[in-house]
């Protein structure tokens, strides 16, 4: 029987939820608002299977040796509808075009993010950009299951812990699978998320019909969160000054479990891992037009071989590995856990205004500010006259 004795122990991945024979394993929201598997006890039959699929008691060590690409879209619309540089997309066409089927995680009616299929090309849309809140798995993992027996190629793209899921889940290999992971910082509350959501839509006295967290209207390193209401009132901030942003970036109400994850390496068990090239401008400048730039790595033969079926369709460069991950360390590396995080939970669900909640907690004092500005100003002094200030 699963049991969860550390919550920083389970990543909500849904594979234990997902195998149960009996069905006796729902996944329950915590206080915090992330699932955690719960047992009916009367119906278990101690299999165990639950404990053998969890992919962080039971690990699956990979060995392999990526390769890193900066790549760009041609096709200037998708990418600026995509979150970097456009790439998803090429390879999900890939697969419908061979009559396959594409997972991703997308916004529901309520602007819940949940993992969902489509075999058309129109359904992709629902996939793109990123999506800073958990995404449930749901009962996908038995889905992909259906289509791989039947034959369909299937191309599944999820966070770290969720490709490891499925890949425990199903328990072997298959040729007809195709896996891409993102290097992923950590995934917010959906409960946050939610109270957020519906506090700008009170606000604003209308309810939310589109959801954009990586719009480019102010470019791509300076993206912005967009709400388009259905009164047709837009809300529209740079990530710098919209709250719910600004908690994520600082680590605020992620997932206990990102803050020790066991999936940030380079070693991983997807065939493609995609992720914005940030620090492009200092590696290879002819890419960067603030427009998007992708990071992808190549890590299996699987992914060496769709990479060649849409290499027409993309400008790319290879790369060294460690250069391209100099400026993006949540690909190999957990963030730390902020130290005011238990009290915000503590104060969440008395609290009236969820931004002044998180406004609260994010707060940077005054010898915060006169540092990082400092610093900020000693890093651009240092770069403009190309000097060592100190040794």
């Amino acid at each position: 029987m699963i049991e969860i004795k550390y919550k920083q122990d389970c990543s909500g991945c849904h594979a234990c939820y997902n195998i149960c024979r009996q069905q006796c394993i729902r996944m329950a929201n915590d206080d915090d608002g992330f699932w955690y598997p719960v047992v009916n006890l009367e119906e278990c039959t101690d299999c165990s299977l639950c404990e053998e699929v969890c992919p962080i008691l039971c690990r699956n060590p990979v060995d392999n040796h990526p390769v890193a690409y900066a790549c760009i879209n041609k096709d200037e619309h998708i990418r600026q509808q995509s979150s970097s540089g456009g790439i998803f997309t090429l390879i999900a066409e890939r697969v419908i075009d061979d009559n396959g089927i594409v997972f991703g995680a997308g916004f529901n009616d309520e602007f819940n993010v949940v993992h969902s299929w489509t075999d058309n090309l129109e359904g992709l849309g629902k996939f793109r950009g990123s999506k800073y809140v958990q995404s449930c798995i749901g009962d996908t993992y038995k889905e992909v299951g259906d289509f791989l027996k039947q034959d369909r190629q299937v191309l599944f793209s999820g966070t770290p812990c969720q490709i490891a899921g499925l890949r425990s889940y199903l328990g072997k290999e298959y040729d007809n699978l195709f896996c891409a992971d993102i290097v992923c910082h950590g995934v917010p509350s959906p409960k946050v998320w939610q109270r957020y959501k519906k506090q700008m839509e009170e606000t604003h006295q209308a309810k939310a019909k589109r959801i954009s967290f990586r719009h480019k209207n102010s470019g791509w390193k300076l993206f912005s969160i967009s709400f388009l209401f259905d009164n047709n009132i837009e809300y529209r901030q740079k990530l710098n000054a919209d709250i719910f942003i600004q908690g994520f970036l600082k680590d605020l109400y992620l997932r206990p479990s990102c803050y020790a994850c066991s999936f940030k390496t380079l070693k991983r068990q997807s065939d493609i891992t995609l992720a914005d090239f940030w620090g492009i401008e200092n590696v290879m400048p002819d890419f960067d037009d603030d427009k998007g730039t992708s990071l992808v790595l190549l890590n299996s033969p699987k992914g060496a071989k769709i990479w060649a079926t849409i290499a027409d369709l993309i400008y790319c460069q290879k790369v060294d590995i460690q250069q391209a991950i100099s400026n993006n360390p949540s690909a190999v590396k957990s963030v730390d856990a902020n130290h005011k995080r238990d009290q915000f939970f503590e104060e969440l669900d008395g609290a009236e205004d969820i931004n002044k909640l998180i406004a609260k907690y994010t707060k940077v004092s005054f010898p915060m500010k006169t540092y990082v500005k400092v610093k900020g100003m000693l890093f651009r002094f240092k770069r403009r006259f190309k000097i060592k200030l100190f040794p």
